[in-house]
């Protein structure tokens, strides 16, 4: 149970700091250049498709079956898809999330909901080796500050004050402790669950990644910022999946 609780803090942690940390530069920085979130939508983009392919994806098959994973992605992109219908999440640059206080608390909602499976990632790595977990926490974090620099944009030019924004980064980081806690539980069953869990992830950050991070990263592209900063979030998201 002591493990269930770690892993859990571990998550929440995760999650908090990815969006209040995004909240807080949007703040210091003042005005949000384009290129600046255009750049780090790329760089996260970049990240999360190394993960899923060089982390993810062969663990769960090392664990278990072809099957096993190849089920918990189609899972987890369908899961992804149904709630995009929902709970519009993606197109960070797209100006109409900025036009009322009601757009940019469904943008809140939808990215706690979408936190959820990216903490599920976290609570499976650590179910499967301690150091893939941790290595899972530390990219997902960086990963999350988009998310937190996206919301905090909206909810500021829909007129809500900085400390309520700050508030609603951190609620919406919460749920990333769900996630971790459901993973790390049910990744303690079978190897067959765990692989399940880790083809899961994959499938939900894949469709994350490619429905939203990188097409946002390319809306409002000038020049060669959006691959520039995928480039570089591939290369960064080899060097912490070796080092850390």
């Amino acid at each position: 149970m002591d493990y269930l609780w770690y892993v859990t803090l571990i998550g929440l942690f995760t999650g908090v700091f990815g969006t209040f940390g995004g909240s807080i530069l949007v703040f210091l920085v003042k005005e949000m250049k384009e290129n600046l979130l255009t750049f780090v939508l790329g760089i996260s983009g970049g990240i999360m498709t190394v993960v899923v392919f060089l982390d993810l994806i062969p663990e769960a098959l090392e664990l278990a079956s072809v099957f096993s994973t190849l089920a918990g992605m189609l899972l987890g992109a369908i899961l992804i898809a149904g709630l995009d219908i929902f709970f519009p999440h993606q197109h960070f640059m797209n100006k109409k999330y900025n036009i009322n206080l009601k757009a940019g608390i469904l943008l809140a909602v939808g990215i706690a909901i979408h936190n959820i499976p990216e903490g599920l990632a976290i609570g499976a790595g650590y179910s499967a080796d301690s150091s893939l977990g941790l290595g899972l926490a530390v990219i997902i974090g960086v990963q999350n500050f988009p998310e937190g620099m996206a919301m905090a944009t909206s909810l500021s030019l829909a007129g809500v004050r900085n400390l309520y924004i700050v508030l609603a980064t951190i609620v919406s980081g919460i749920p990333m402790g769900l996630g971790a806690f459901i993973g790390a539980y049910f990744g303690k069953i079978s190897d067959f669950f765990l692989s399940f869990s880790l083809g899961f992830a994959a499938g939900a950050m894949l469709f994350i990644t490619f429905d939203e991070l990188i097409p946002s990263a390319h809306e409002k592209n000038e020049g060669y910022m959006a691959i520039s900063g995928i480039l570089i979030g591939v290369f960064l998201g080899i060097y912490l999946s070796i080092r850390v």
